[in-house]
């Protein structure tokens, strides 16, 4: 049993380095683009090998932060993944999206019940603080996707952003777990906490971007349609 274990164990490490590693590249290269797609499928692939492996792990061996992490990150990925399959308002969500955002949704709630009980209880107040802010994160993020799910966005490019802001955050709880395991020298709050911090701020410029330049280029667009508009209309004059 314990050579099982330390298998999965090593299973799961390997498979998140190498999402920690290969997510940068889809981060960097052309969106949309062949090497894009594949450094994404790969970093959503291990992602799912991380949960498989992680809820395996956490009930063996009884570790809910572990559990916390490796659900987390993979709902991140699997939402922002999802999104390229709900790119107009006619692809509706299906039966897998609506069950993996209400196990989010359950599983949001309780690590919020959970950390609220290790800051009351326990007055256990680092890993109290860190249930509740994650737990917080996962159950806003799935009321986010079944709104969606309801009513979808008219925006034509809602999906690009849900893609995006999915998989960043993603990356951002992949890195927290890769700080939990190896920054010893902070403290188990920081350990956890910074990732988010950083890379919210980091997502936020990097969605205004694109935002301007999307608004930028529609602009430029615009113009165009509206000048070869005018010079029909002189020509048939």
């Amino acid at each position: 049993m314990d050579d099982i274990f330390q298998l999965t164990r090593m299973i799961h490490i390997l498979s998140g380095g190498l999402g920690l590693f290969v997510a940068p590249g889809a981060m960097l290269t052309r969106k949309g683009g062949l090497w894009h797609r594949r450094w994404g499928k790969v970093y959503f692939w291990s992602m799912v090998v991380v949960v498989l492996t992680g809820v395996l792990l956490a009930f063996v061996r009884f570790n809910p932060f572990l559990l916390l992490i490796a659900v987390f990150s993979f709902y991140l990925a699997f939402s922002g993944y999802r999104a390229l399959y709900r790119k107009t308002p006619q692809q509706r969500a299906g039966i897998l999206d609506w069950g993996v955002s209400v196990l989010m949704l359950t599983g949001g709630a309780s690590f919020i019940g959970y950390g609220i009980y290790l800051l009351l209880i326990l007055q256990t107040v680092s890993f109290g603080i860190v249930a509740i802010v994650f737990g917080s994160i996962g159950l806003a993020s799935a009321i986010s996707d079944i709104r969606s799910f309801l009513r979808p966005p008219t925006d034509k490019l809602a999906w690009w952003f849900s893609h995006m802001s999915g998989m960043l955050a993603a990356y951002i709880a992949t890195v927290s777990a890769f700080s939990v395991v190896n920054f010893h020298f902070l403290p188990p709050a920081v350990r956890w906490l910074w990732p988010t911090v950083i890379g919210t701020i980091g997502t936020t410029v990097w969605t205004r971007y694109y935002r301007e330049k999307f608004r930028r280029a529609d602009e430029a667009r615009n113009k165009s349609k509206a000048g070869s508009g005018r010079i029909i209309e002189s020509g048939a004059a």
